[in-house]
This record gives structure tokens, sequence and C-alpha cells, in this order.
């Protein structure tokens, strides 16, 4: 009788150890969900300066909505100024917005010109969403030459090296230091790493504003 009472004793306190386990472990992935619906959101936003009040922009963004954007006390300014095709020699470090061809070459939509301190600077190649299906592909020029479909760079990064096709209509561009005081209304703006929060506000570490000509990645 005493074997049976202890069996059964044994039984019933497992069966409570496994419900307290699987308590615990749903508690801990619903805490989990919670803590990562509550993390902010990696967003881009490409639209123009409404209003300037502060650290503060009212940028309209290509999608239609007005949206409030704080700068960081420390926002780092970057603007886009024209650059040419002569500017583009093997070494330089470039970042290339492009729709890939059939022959897994890029078609540059855009080319823009990292300062020497950013090299290094978000290297390889990836999907974009300048436009459905565009890639960016940030690399070191390896190669210039000229063909019948334009100027063609070979491009190479860690992982590998792309054919870039630059055709006159691609922009080329230069990044340069930024002033706060060219933040106005009309004036272009690219977000690349803007987070945007769980209860809705919007913060900018970084802000890269056309000064003559617009953002073009």
């Amino acid at each position: 009788m005493k074997t049976t009472t202890q069996t059964t004793t044994r039984t019933t306190m497992h069966k409570l150890t496994r419900r307290a386990l699987g308590a615990a472990s749903f508690a801990l992935v619903f805490a989990s969900s919670v803590s990562l619906a509550q993390q902010a959101q990696t967003v881009r936003i490409r639209g123009t300066i409404e209003n300037v009040d502060g650290q503060v922009l009212l940028v309209k963004a290509r999608e239609g909505a007005s949206l409030a954007v704080k700068m960081a006390d420390n926002v780092r300014l970057t603007a886009t100024v024209k650059a040419a095709l002569a500017d583009l020699k093997p070494g330089v470090y470039i970042g290339v917005t492009a729709m890939p061809q059939a022959d897994g070459s890029q078609k540059a939509i855009a080319i823009h010109i990292f300062r020497d301190s950013q090299r290094g600077t978000g290297e390889g190649h990836r999907p974009w969403d300048l436009e459905p299906g565009s890639t960016m592909t940030n690399a070191a020029i390896d190669a210039s030459v000229a063909s019948a479909d334009g100027q063609i760079l070979t491009v190479k990064y860690k992982d590998g090296e792309k054919k870039v096709i630059i055709t006159p209509q691609t922009i080329i561009v230069r990044y340069v230091d930024g002033e706060k005081s060219e933040l106005k209304a009309g004036v272009r703006v690219f977000l690349n790493n803007a987070k945007k929060n769980p209860d809705g506000t919007i913060e900018a570490p970084t802000v890269t504003y056309g000064r003559d000509v617009a953002p073009p990645m």
C-alpha cells in the first residue's frame, strides 16, 4: 500500500513539474515575442523636406505620407554633389544602384562615390528598394573600359565582383560633408537607417541630402 502511494505521489509531482516547465517555457517565448515587437524597426525614407523645426524634419515621403523625423543630437549629415565619369578611377570605392541584366552584369541607375573615410562601408552586393528588382553593390573599382554599350567598370568586393555598365542616363554623385543650415523646405533627402519606434516616432542617426543633385539611392 505504501509503495502504491509513493508511486502515485511521484507521478503527480512529475506531472506538476512538467506543467510548470511548460508554463515557464511559454512565458519565456511570449516575453521574447513582446520584446521583439517593442524593438525599433529600421526603415528607409526617400522624400522632400517640407519643414524644419529644430531637430525635427517634416518629410514628404515618396509614397505620399508626411513624416516627422527627429534627427539624433549627433546626427551625421552628408550632401550629394555632382560628379563625372572621369572621377571613376581604379581604386575608388563606390556604391552602385543598378538593375541586373540577363548576362549577370549590372546596368547602373546611379553611382555614388564614397569619401576615403567611408571605404568598406556596406561592402558587398544585395537587393535594393529604389526600384522593383534593383540592387546595390558597394565595392572598389578594379578596372574601367569603354564599349559599344557605354563605359564598363569591374568592381570587386570581398565575396566577388560585378561588371557595371554606365550609360548616359546614369547619375554620378559624390558624398561630401553636410551642413545643417542647408536642410530646408524643398531639399531632397534620403534616410537610409532611420529607426521607427513602437510608438510610431522616427529617429534618424544620419541624413543624406542633395546639395546640387538629389540623392539617387
